[in-house]
């Protein structure tokens, strides 16, 4: 049970590192460090509005104070002391309550004063984490930038991978078939394959046709320089043939000749 527990764990987590971005981890912080803030900010301005209740309720306290002393001066003026001391005992009740009121304003302001200093630090450490987010978020979004192109270009990438790989099928299918080709050609080159339209042929029936091909200009050669020859002799003795006959024609010519002299 530890090992499928810890099987598991690692599975998850290397599930949730891969989904991971860290740009949206640092936007999800930045928007929880904002909401504390607003929080903060609300604190102050409820203790704020609770002090200046309290101001009010002190400068309320106060007047009726003063009022009950004006009266009670009043009353002992009059001869009334009775009066005065009731006005003046109430006066008492209202400076312990005026008093009260006092130590809670007094703690109230030290509280916003307080909260107000949290709520400045808090908000520079905000304004700081905004530029070290962006500045993080730029660095990160340029590093993967550089590395898938990194990748297209060393050809390591998934989508450049199934490119690399339907290339090598295609190349590797196309030696295939040129191997099947020659292959072919090959045994219907040695016979070992009938070729049912018959122009292809062994290498004994190619030999004898070459053979037999050559013979045939053989002969044909020997044939025309035979007629060449004979050709030749024709013309020589029909050349000498006609010399002959001008000889003798001559000769007949001739006695005519001296004859009309």
């Amino acid at each position: 049970m530890k090992r499928m527990g810890m099987l598991f764990r690692a599975k998850a987590n290397k599930a949730l590192d891969r989904a991971e971005d860290p740009r949206e981890t640092l936007d999800y912080s930045y928007q929880k460090q904002l909401e504390l803030l607003q929080k903060v900010r609300r604190g102050v301005a409820d203790v704020a509005t609770s002090r200046k209740r309290l101001e009010l309720q002190l400068n309320q306290l106060q007047g009726q104070s003063s009022k009950l002393e004006d009266q009670g001066r009043k009353a002992l003026a009059l001869g009334r002391e009775d009066l005065a001391r009731e006005a003046l005992s109430r006066r008492a009740a209202l400076q312990q309550q005026v008093t009260d009121l006092e130590t809670q304003h007094t703690t109230l302001q030290g509280e916003e004063e307080k909260l107000t200093l949290a709520a400045q630090r808090l908000q520079a450490k905000v304004d700081a984490f905004r530029t070290k987010k962006e500045t993080i978020k730029a660095t990160y979004t340029a590093a993967q930038a550089q590395t898938r192109i990194g990748e297209a270009f060393s050809g390591i990438s998934e989508e450049m991978g199934d490119v690399g790989l339907a290339i090598q099928r295609a190349e590797d299918k196309t030696q295939q078939l040129q191997a099947r080709a020659g292959a072919i050609d090959e045994l219907l080159a040695s016979g070992a394959l009938d070729d049912p339209t018959g122009t292809a042929k062994d290498d004994i029936a190619a030999e004898l046709d070459r053979i037999s091909g050559g013979s045939d200009v053989e002969l044909e050669l020997q044939r025309m320089k035979a007629e060449l020859a004979g050709g030749s002799s024709s013309s020589q003795q029909a050349i000498e043939g006609g010399a002959q006959d001008g000889s003798q024609q001559s000769q007949r010519s001739s006695p005519h000749k001296f004859d009309k002299q």
